[in-house]
């Protein structure tokens, strides 16, 4: 499974499972597809923050096949 803390695993387009800010004390995944990457690291411990097309920023969890 591909891994969302990697940049290039990601693209627009795509399915993912993200965890927004007022989210993460729950762990609550919301679920989307993605519009812009946030993140300009290769990499990040947390997961790459991407913006999904209905506007809600979080990081990817987990990437939905």
């Amino acid at each position: 499974m591909p891994d969302g803390r990697i940049r290039q695993n990601i693209r627009s387009g795509i399915t993912v499972s993200i965890v927004l800010k007022q989210d993460q004390r729950t762990g609550k995944l919301t679920r989307g597809i993605v519009k812009d990457i946030l993140t300009n690291s290769a990499s990040h411990p947390h997961g790459i923050k991407v913006r999904l097309v209905d506007g809600q920023v979080g990081r990817v969890q987990k990437i939905e096949e």
